[in-house]
């Protein structure tokens, strides 16, 4: 398995000599794309219902719960980053800590996957899942992850989306209750003048 993971590697990474346009094409992707995640959740937040906020709360726990168990992997089973053996070139700085699995695609698809439950929050997650295509690729160009790395990150973003809208109808709710309760009074202007949603 291990041999298939470098050869794929090596067939998506870069090269010695790679293009700039390509390479700021991935660092765009590879490192800034995943503002995109909080700004949804920012946005979705001050223009959306009560019921999107009780998905949003979901979606972060889902983005917590799949980071955790991320990190627990990492020191569970460390595996090496690429660069790390000296294989292919990498084009970031990046630490080297376990490349297994990638916490950008983890905290990208955990949030992606948890909004794909509910129907007023799909079109975002269709947009978020979908981003992680360009992002996968980029992290693998770039030369910090292994294509396995973003193949584990999809199975722990699936698992921890599951396991947050089993517990989110006991615990989003009153997550909700109690943030709304500091909210409306910091947002009281914002909302009177329909800038953001009550």
């Amino acid at each position: 398995m291990e041999a298939i993971n470098q050869s794929l590697f090596l067939l998506i990474g870069a090269s010695a000599q790679p293009d700039r346009g390509v390479v700021a094409l991935a660092i765009l992707f590879g490192e800034y794309a995943i503002w995109l995640v909080p700004v949804t959740l920012v946005f979705g937040w001050l223009r959306g219902s009560d019921t999107l906020r009780h998905w949003l709360i979901e979606a972060s726990a889902s983005a917590l719960l799949a980071l955790l168990a991320a990190q627990i992997i990492g020191v569970l089973w460390p595996h090496p980053r690429p660069f790390a053996i000296g294989l292919g070139h990498a084009l970031i700085v990046h630490s080297a800590d376990s490349s297994f699995p990638s916490d950008h695609l983890t905290f990208l698809w955990a949030v992606a996957f948890s909004f794909l439950m509910h129907p007023e929050a799909r079109r975002a997650g269709w947009v978020l899942a979908l981003l992680g295509l360009p992002m996968a690729w980029a992290r693998i160009y770039l030369g910090v992850h292994f294509p396995f790395d973003i193949a584990g990150a999809a199975s722990v973003s699936v698992f921890s989306a599951w396991l947050s809208a089993l517990g989110g109808r006991w615990f989003a709710a009153p997550v909700v209750r109690a943030a709304m309760l500091a909210y409306r009074p910091l947002f009281a202007p914002l909302i009177r003048r329909g800038w953001v949603t009550r």
